[in-house]
């Protein structure tokens, strides 16, 4: 996907159409040989990672990759995902952040296609080509998008009603795992908030998200 997608890159100088997430450290592409593959996404697009400079990515540091994968995208597509595929969390973490998520349905035979089509039987869009995802993505610029998705505006005065749910949303959780549903309800606020907020303590390391729609703390601050 990077590789079409710089297929057709502008000129340097420009902003470029492909990010990637990547697991490691910047200076530990994964696997090595897709070095000079990240060198170039970084000239004409964007490489992102949370982890420091040195890391050897592992598997453990994969789905919070994905978590990042999911909050840049305005959707999510799978093409082909076994039930214990990576990209089944992917998903997940795109329908709690608001995202679209698209799947290429397969044959029910093929172990690879057992998780995209569990999506779709979940309400997951059905794709079968690019005017599919262009039907289900409306044009706007990436600041309406974020405001829209997010629900708030990013404004001082959203950044202190954002830190006042934090507040109130570490106070109610615990080492006990909570019904997401029950934790937005208690919090007073808006699902598009709390959920802002689970982000950030799953990406500090202070939350993790459960089967079941279920979130638990692991540390206080």
């Amino acid at each position: 996907a990077h590789r079409a997608a710089l297929a057709v890159a502008p000129h340097p100088g420009r902003s470029g159409p492909t990010i990637a997430c990547i697991a490691g450290g910047l200076d530990k592409p994964y696997p090595p040989e897709n070095a000079p593959l990240q060198a170039e996404i970084a000239q004409v697009g964007c490489v992102v990672t949370e982890a420091p400079f040195g890391t050897v990515p592992q598997a453990r540091h994969f789905p919070r990759r994905n978590r990042l994968i999911a909050g840049l995208s305005l959707g999510t597509v799978v093409i082909e995902a076994a039930m214990q595929s990576g990209s089944l969390i992917t998903a997940r973490l795109a329908v709690e952040n608001g995202r679209e998520v698209f799947a290429v349905p397969g044959s029910p035979l093929d172990p690879r296609s057992r998780g995209a089509n569990n999506l779709l039987r979940q309400g997951a869009v059905l794709t079968e080509g690019i005017a599919d995802i262009l039907r289900e993505l409306p044009p706007g610029t990436p600041a309406g998008f974020a405001e829209s998705a997010s629900g708030w505006g990013g404004g001082p005065e959203d950044w202190a009603a954002l830190d006042a749910i934090r507040d109130r949303v570490v106070e109610l959780l615990g080492p006990s795992p909570a019904p997401i549903d029950d934790l937005i309800r208690r919090a007073g606020a808006s699902a598009p908030a709390v959920l802002t907020v689970l982000t950030e303590l799953e990406l500090a390391g202070r939350a993790e998200t459960l089967p079941g729609h279920r979130v638990c703390l692991l540390g206080r601050f």
